[in-house]
């Protein structure tokens, strides 16, 4: 958004003027299409870039660094700079006539059908590495130390590029999340070509090897997932009259479990578990157990936890502190999922939490409440 549209003065009936806008530029027919994969019906969009997009893809922008896309469900409440910034661009037609303005000949967009690793590179390639802008557009890195640093001087002459190639109203939605994106990139390549000739230079100019790996680990996680498991109510019989019962969850690799409660088929756990998010994260798989000492444990019914509600809403809102108590996302009840009613995603206490109760899925009876807290790195 430009600097003149920030400080103008708020219009009475002006956040209702622009959810107007925002679902009038939404009904667009080109906006009725992913911007990267034309599936249809978008149900997510990103903010900054300006393009409407698929869950599929909505999941690959999500692991970008959110000053490349910053992404959000269009179900979602936007904020009045959002929405401007969406009505700004134009929506799908204008963004692509920059992101894809010079597409190399035979190189194919994906379809909806097109694989995950596909689909990423193609967004990589497009909003990340800049690569189908012109030529004299893009904002390459170099090895050199000299030239991976991104001076005003470049800068200056970047936007003069540009603005003079594409109306004003492009050049800001590029600028806004690109210029930032710049600056990261040419650390990255500077810090790979230093580290691949470390004898080089000052040692204690750089960080350590290890140190630079362990760095890298940290990058494969997004955050960290609190889950409290509450309780279960009505759970399955396994035994003679009752279940010996206990919760396993698993996210990736990762697997954790609540305690053995003996004879209990109305537990009461109150039992926190700490899991860490990918960048490439899915559903929260949660198993209920019945404990068997001389044989099997017998499941007593399963459930799938969508994750995107609760991790979209609080990387979109960024530091909740900031925020007083107020409800940010929803995931719905649907036939599809095992939800008994729908769940919010609240800011409490400046933290984002949500609370869940499911119905077991694949077994005769039980339900479950949990508690879901993010906690960002």
């Amino acid at each position: 958004m430009s600097v003149a549209m920030r400080n103008k003065p708020l219009e009475f009936g002006r956040p209702v003027k622009s959810k107007r806008k925002f679902k009038d530029l939404l009904l667009q027919k080109d906006n009725q299409f992913c911007a990267d994969c034309n599936a249809p019906q978008p149900k997510w969009a990103s903010a900054n870039i300006g393009v409407f997009l698929c869950f599929k893809c909505y999941n690959v922008h999500r692991s970008l660094d959110t000053h490349i896309s910053r992404v959000l469900s269009v179900g979602d409440e936007w904020s009045d700079d959002d929405i401007d910034a969406m009505i700004e661009v134009g929506g799908n037609s204008s963004a692509n006539s920059i992101y894809e303005a010079y597409i190399p000949e035979g190189y194919a967009k994906p379809r909806p059908d097109s694989s995950q690793e596909e689909r990423t590179k193609f967004i990589r390639s497009k909003y990340e590495y800049q690569e189908f802008l012109k030529p004299s557009l893009r904002i390459v890195s170099s090895k050199s130390s000299h030239q991976s640093s991104f001076s005003k001087h470049n800068a200056d002459s970047f936007r003069s590029s540009y603005e003079s190639s594409f109306s004003k109203r492009d050049a800001h939605s590029f600028r806004s999340s690109h210029e930032p994106s710049f600056s990261m990139r040419s650390a990255d390549s500077f810090r790979s070509c230093h580290e691949s000739s470390f004898s080089q230079c000052d040692a204690d100019s750089f960080r350590s090897t290890t140190s630079l790996k362990n760095l890298e680990r940290t990058r494969e996680f997004i955050g960290k997932l609190q889950v409290k498991v509450i309780k279960g109510t009505n759970l399955a019989i396994r035994d003679m009259m009752t279940s010996d019962p206990y919760v396993v969850l698993k996210l990736g690799k990762q697997t954790v479990k609540t305690n053995v409660i003996k004879s209990n088929l109305n537990p009461v756990w109150n039992q926190v578990l700490l899991l860490s998010v990918p960048e490439a994260f899915g559903p929260l798989d949660l198993k209920v157990f019945d404990h068997d000492l001389f044989s099997a444990d017998d499941i007593m019914g399963e459930a799938q936890v969508d994750l995107q509600p609760l991790i979209a809403s609080a990387m979109a809102f960024g530091d909740a502190g900031m925020f007083d108590d107020m409800q940010i996302g929803k995931w719905l009840k649907s036939h599809d999922n095992a939800l008994k009613h729908d769940s919010t995603v609240n800011i409490i206490n400046g933290k984002v939490k949500q609370e869940i109760s499911l119905k077991l899925q694949h077994v005769e009876c039980g339900e479950l409440d949990l508690e879901l807290e993010w906690i960002p790195l």
